[in-house]
């Protein structure tokens, strides 16, 4: 792949091609250039969309996906820029702004794009922004439209402030409707009265009040562009016939690539699983495949099934893999060689597939609170995905009927003509409570535009907050915040007593006072306090964590693990991560009470208590309720105490053995990028008084950890720190081929930690007296369970317990001694056993080859002697 040319890298001919910098022709004969370079020709709806860009209308722009809304965001960031206005791209997910951003880079060069997605600010000064809708919601309220004035004749240049937006691209805009979020699609419309739009989605609706509301509020003209012919047109059917057949009708007859939509994780895989009886794949394209995967390393648990599956034609795709194993399964569909993919119905999120056809299997999902049949606007969303532009020249969208409908047409098709045995068929039914859908579920779906996007805002302290430090008078503000945003007028009032309480809370703790209004007319409120630095733009809660560390002492020998659960309460919760934590404590805790000989009921009441590890719940939640009282702008904000890095950590596992443990095959994916997060936090929010030598070791061991996992989510994290340079280099080309990794042994401290991690798990088995488990560890070396009890009994004659506690896990109890001689680099390692008297006159001593480490991938390590110093 050749370099990316740039927007900017070629100035002079841009400065031809548009003498006035502002002239509309120019400006869209500069990108229709540039486009015409890259090998684009522009639909007719682009065209439009362009045309009333440079000349300054806002632009709603409802059409089909795949029909290049992409293209018409890039060209909205080149129209700003060449008028000197600074513009922000905004979306729903980070993922999609950190895409947005690379490819941004890549065209108009690092110096003009910065991103800020609250946990990452790269180049925030930048001319062209990209970030989440709620970091633009918050700028939009602190500033109030804040943009430079316009320069006195249309050849003057615009310089903005820093605060300034000028131009607002707004993607995945029906987001606007969503419950929980859609005030921050919300807010910019209300807030940025003199900047331009664009709002763009596949399934916006009837938009007139936007266009009308827009029209008022900003005196601009709106166009509307609703284009619905697709490129690749679509074409829709009901299928009552099994899904292995009908799978096996679509790719005899080529209309695969087929994504198969499911409404959980789960069911996608179980799905795929159960499609590996059929004949997806010949033996020439099994073979194929087996050659693009190479030495394509898969792990563990979900790595040995998606490779099973991959290797028999099959796919899977959803959000709780693992990011190599998502790519590696998006590699080999755009090579054509895997027809089945089995995925959610969010497509994979930023799946990058083409998708000949779409089967969805269900038209009914659980949204959280209840089963319910897909909304049009949700079932257009999925069914857009089929046919690709360039290689198709048509896609299909088919519905499957529900399972007891094809059953029932499974033995009608047996009883042929015969009335008798018609007679005798018992017909199945839908399971009772459950929400069905048939063929006329299918048909309104089909027919139906998607639903008008409802309004959704709401009052928060952030929201007050960040009225009251705009320039101004804030009550004037925050009164047309309240009485003319979108919601009915009915709802407005719930508003203004939200926004009252906010207030009451604000200045009982002595943030807010009223103060008299300049030249006496009345009074109005200010903020006694500033707020802090980027507030509402970054972790809310790190500023917390900040203050949290000092209540901490730094010569406890848990003080690695106490910062890290202070760190942790600060984090996104991962649900099922969690969730599976209290699974398995309460199963624990059952077992107990059984074997105490606790009945029914007693135990029913005594599981209520029971739930994921909370270290330092009791201390921290007083914390916060202090921090609060002084910070209220958290008010809004809950506290999430929880132990999934430390119990990482205290239970001495690999990422593989953590998985396992805990049956997180298939949402292996969610915890990884928890622990993805928390190495950032811990680099990010730990002061160096608070960095002891063991902190620094575990902060080490858990980016060694997430980087042998799958590296991609670190990487791009460094990607951000150190962007593209202007001309491009430096830029990561995605050779389809997993990322090299670097030597194991080449972080010494990581892994050192992954070193010690390996011995203590050993002294945590010895301590229960585990020997099977310790045989299965060390018993290709002659360390069998057998040999471990010999060597250890007579510990225990002299010991009633090995301590597995703070001190015993304690740097001062591991010796390392590094040696390099005609055998090679290696490492003599010894483990002092924490006996009860404190003599530490037991040891584990063993050998590790960093050679072979290296090879490996992970630490390989010898037991050479168990017993007395």
């Amino acid at each position: 792949m050749g370099p990316v040319a740039t927007l900017t890298d070629r100035p002079l001919t841009l400065t031809e091609r548009m003498p006035a910098q502002r002239d509309p022709d120019s400006l869209y004969e500069a990108f229709t250039a540039w486009a015409q370079d890259q090998g684009l020709a522009l639909y007719p709806a682009q065209q439009e969309a362009l045309l009333e860009l440079v000349t300054g209308s806002h632009v709603i722009l409802s059409t089909p996906t795949g029909s290049g809304k992409s293209l018409v965001a890039m060209a909205a960031h080149f129209v700003a820029l060449a008028q000197g206005r600074r513009t922000y791209y905004t979306a729903p997910l980070k993922a999609l702004v950190s895409e947005k951003f690379f490819a941004l880079v890549a065209a108009f060069g690092s110096d003009n794009v910065g991103m800020m997605t609250g946990d990452s600010a790269v180049n925030p000064g930048a001319p062209i922004i990209c970030c989440t809708a709620e970091i633009l919601a918050n700028i939009a309220l602190r500033t109030g439209g804040g943009v430079a004035e316009q320069p006195g004749h249309p050849d003057d240049p615009v310089v903005p402030g820093d605060d300034a937006v000028g131009q607002v691209v707004m993607d995945e805009f029906h987001f606007y409707a969503d419950p929980q979020r859609g005030w921050a699609w919300q807010v910019p419309l209300l807030e940025l009265p003199r900047a331009q739009f664009l709002l763009m989605s596949a399934t916006l609706g009837d938009v007139t009040f936007f266009a009308d509301d827009l029209t008022r509020r900003t005196e601009r003209p709106v166009a509307v562009v609703t284009h619905t012919e697709r490129p690749v047109p679509l074409t829709f059917a009901y299928a009552v016939e099994p899904l292995h057949e009908l799978l096996e009708e679509l790719v005899t007859t080529r209309r695969a690539p087929v994504y198969v939509v499911h409404f959980t994780q789960a069911a996608a895989v179980e799905r795929a699983q159960a499609l590996m009886s059929m004949n997806v794949a010949s033996r020439e394209q099994r073979d194929e495949i087996a050659t693009e995967l190479g030495d394509f390393r898969f792990g563990p648990g979900f790595g040995r099934t998606l490779s099973r599956l991959l290797r028999h034609g099959i796919g899977v795709h959803h959000a709780g893999m693992l990011p190599k194993y998502r790519r590696v399964v998006e590699r080999l569909t755009q090579k054509g060689l895997l027809k089945v993919v089995c995925g959610t119905d969010t497509l994979g999120v930023g799946i990058n597939v083409p998708i000949r056809t779409v089967v969805l299997t269900s038209l009914v999902k659980y949204d959280g609170v209840r089963m319910r049949h897909l909304t049009a606007r949700e079932f257009h969303q999925i069914s857009g995905r089929a046919g690709r532009a360039g290689y198709d020249t048509v896609g299909e969208v088919i519905v499957l009927a529900p399972e007891h409908v094809i059953e029932n047409r499974k033995l009608l098709e047996r009883a042929g003509d015969d009335p008798k045995k018609i007679k005798k068929i018992v017909r199945k039914k839908a399971p009772e409570g459950a929400v069905n859908w048939t063929d006329k579920t299918f048909e309104r779906l089909r027919d139906a535009p998607p639903e008008p996007l409802t309004p959704s805002f709401a009052v928060s302290h952030a929201m007050v907050l960040n009225v009251l430090a705009r320039p101004g008078d804030p009550v004037e503000a925050m009164k047309h915040l309240l009485l003319d945003n979108h919601e009915p007028e009915s709802a407005r009032g719930r508003l203004v007593r939200q926004a009252v309480n906010v207030y009451r809370s604000l200045r009982a703790a002595g943030v807010v006072e009223r103060v008299p209004r300049a030249g006496g007319r009345g009074s109005t409120v200010r903020l006694t306090v500033d707020l802090p630095p980027h507030f509402a733009l970054n972790q809310a809660l790190s500023p917390f964590a900040f203050a949290a560390l000092d209540l901490l002492d730094v010569e406890s020998p848990t003080h690695a693990l106490d910062v890290v659960s202070v760190i942790e309460a600060t984090l996104d919760e991962p649900r099922q991560v969690l969730a599976a934590q209290a699974n398995k404590a309460r199963g624990e805790a059952v077992a107990a009470m059984k074997a105490e000989g606790y009945d029914y009921d007693e135990r029913m009441a005594a599981l209520e208590d029971v739930t994921y590890p909370q270290p330092l719940a009791e201390l921290l939640q007083a914390a916060f309720a202090t921090y609060r009282t002084t910070n209220p702008w958290v008010a809004d904000l809950e506290l999430s105490p929880k132990s999934v890095v430390r119990d990482m950590v205290e239970r001495t596992m690999t990422f593989p053995e953590y998985v396992s443990y805990y049956a997180l095959d298939r949402t292996e994916g969610v915890l990884l990028r928890y622990l993805a997060d928390a190495y950032r936090a811990l680099r990010q929010t730990v002061p160096e008084e608070s960095r002891t030598e063991e902190l620094a070791e575990l902060v080490e061991w858990l980016g060694e950890v997430v980087r042998r996992t799958d590296s991609s989510l670190l990487d791009e994290w460094e990607r951000l720190r150190n962007p593209l340079d202007d001309d491009g280099a430096g830029a990561r080309v995605d050779t389809g081929t997993e990322d090299v990794a670097k030597p194991i042994t080449t972080n010494a401290r990581a892994f050192r930690a992954l070193v010690r991690s390996a011995l203590f798990r050993r002294v945590m088995l010895a301590a229960r007296e585990d020997y099977q488990a310790l045989g299965a560890l060390d018993g290709a070396d002659g360390w069998d369970a057998d040999a471990w009890a010999a060597a250890l009994d007579p510990y225990y004659d002299d010991h009633d317990a090995i301590g597995i506690g703070p001190d015993a896990r304690g740097p001062q109890l591991l010796i390392v001694t590094e040696r390099r001689d005609g055998d090679g680099a290696r490492w003599e390692v010894r483990q002092l056993l924490d006996d009860p008297a404190g003599d530490h006159d037991w040891r584990i001593d063993a050998v590790v080859d960093l050679a072979v480490s290296d090879a490996a991938g992970d630490v390989v390590l010898r037991v050479t002697a168990v017993g007395p110093l």
